[in-house]
């Protein structure tokens, strides 16, 4: 399926009311494959720079949004720690879109269908750009790293599992 550039999704009219600037990205989608790793080599971005949205509930049962990046996973103890809470769990793949609005391979924290609090791994301010979902599978938002801070009201925290050791560039 290929998504017209034109396209505005709620994620991009949110922007816009906000004057934030931003490149709207399309590629082909492969229902087989919809890691970020791939819409990364898609875009023509760095996995590290194409970050993904994941859903996630507390102990208490508060839903958050992860978002960390395309290369990473997320470790569940650090989002507790994040979100002062003693737990967290991935929402199933059948909450999400009853939930967000949308659906896997397109969530967004941009207007999503309610606004959950939303914790942004902390490597997001490395990049001079960094690319989210646009709120639908095809479709990626570039923009500054403030800008999506800004718009997603993300709270910075260490989200993700140490993957290799080595030098830190």
């Amino acid at each position: 399926m290929k998504i017209a550039p034109q396209t505005k999704t709620n994620a991009a009219r949110l922007l816009d009311t906000l004057g934030i600037t931003y490149e709207l990205r399309a590629y082909e989608v492969d229902p087989e494959d919809l890691t970020a790793i791939s819409v990364a080599r898609k875009i023509g971005l760095p996995a590290e720079q194409v970050f993904k949205t994941l859903l996630a509930h507390t102990n208490t049962g508060e839903q958050l949004f992860a978002v960390i990046p395309g290369n990473a996973e997320l470790d569940l103890k650090k989002l507790a720690h994040a979100a002062s809470a003693k737990k967290a769990e991935l929402a199933s793949l059948k909450e999400v879109e009853p939930l967000t609005g949308y659906i896997r391979g397109g969530v967004t924290v941009m207007g999503a269908r309610k606004p959950f609090p939303a914790y942004a791994d902390e490597t997001i301010e490395l990049f001079d750009i960094i690319s989210v979902s646009a709120g639908l599978r095809g479709l990626q938002l570039l923009l500054s790293p403030a800008d999506y801070l800004r718009a997603s009201e993300a709270t910075l925290a260490d989200l993700t599992k140490a993957a290799r050791t080595g030098e830190h560039g």
